[in-house]
């Protein structure tokens, strides 16, 4: 018996009847709404419209599912393209029997780059920005989207954390298991909700968000940051994790961390006039 242990056994989700709403799914809408509200606001402070706001929107939601889908096929099971190519792109399964699985293979540093060239594309034929002005300011709703992200792995027992060796911890009950974990969902979750009071901060308080990629900087900084460490209590995703030095999470969040370095240091060093809208 763990006696410090929190045992946690949570339901699919919110049963109608006739359609049940995941947790998962649901956070991910809860993420995507928070995003607009919080992107209202700054875009009605930079003089943008909400018809602008709402081509953000679209461009962003398509851009997080679909990096964030090809992502984890990418740099985790590349195979797949070749075995069943129909299932990275399709919520279902063929075998044994047709089911909706849903699209449970995600990662964030995939969501990261097709935000990133999803944002070149917005620029280019809607608001007629640079790539950093907009970068800057959509990472600040991107960071919180994060936290429940992380909850929702969490209500579906994924992810998972290593076991702690000890009373602390907690029980996974939908794997069928008795020993306590780290609740690593809940760290990276943790972390994020600091990264995104620290960019807010920065971009109403400060002048910092006149210099163009220093918020964008500082947020691959601090995000890859908090996710490199909190992949020291996470179980491998992959079996060929366990013969590298660092995980394959730790290995792409390095290249983020260095340009977020560079992007400070140039930001200080050359700061452009924002264009008018």
């Amino acid at each position: 018996m763990h006696f410090l242990s929190i045992n946690w056994d949570p339901s699919e989700g919110i049963d109608l009847g006739f359609f049940m709403i995941r947790y998962y799914s649901l956070m991910f809408v809860v993420a995507f709404a928070l995003g607009w509200f919080l992107m209202k606001k700054i875009y009605l402070r930079e003089g943008l419209t909400v018809k602008e706001l709402d081509s953000l929107f679209i461009y962003t939601v398509l851009a997080t599912l679909i990096g964030a889908r090809l992502g984890h096929f990418l740099f985790y099971e590349p195979e797949m393209f070749i075995k069943d190519p129909l299932y990275i792109f399709l919520p279902v399964e063929f075998s044994p029997k047709f089911r909706i699985v849903g699209f449970r293979g995600l990662a964030s540093h995939g969501a990261a780059i097709g935000i990133i060239i999803a944002m070149y594309y917005y620029c280019k034929k809607v608001i007629h920005k640079p790539l950093l002005w907009i970068l800057d300011r959509v990472v600040i709703p991107v960071s919180i989207g994060g936290v429940f992200v992380r909850f929702g792995n969490f209500m579906n027992s994924e992810i998972i954390g290593r076991p702690t060796n000890s009373d602390f911890g907690v029980v996974f009950q939908q794997l069928g298991e008795t020993f306590p974990r780290h609740p690593s969902q809940l760290y990276e979750a943790a972390g994020y909700v600091l990264v995104f009071l620290i960019l807010w901060y920065i971009y109403w308080k400060t002048d910092k968000r006149e210099k163009q990629g220093y918020i964008f900087g500082l947020f691959l900084i601090l995000l890859w940051a908090v996710r490199f460490i909190v992949e020291f209590f996470k179980e491998n995703q992959v079996a060929f994790e366990d013969k590298i030095a660092l995980n394959m999470g730790q290995w792409l969040s390095i290249p983020f961390i260095l340009i977020g370095f560079y992007l400070i240091y140039r930001s200080t060093k050359i700061t452009k006039p924002e264009q008018k809208s």
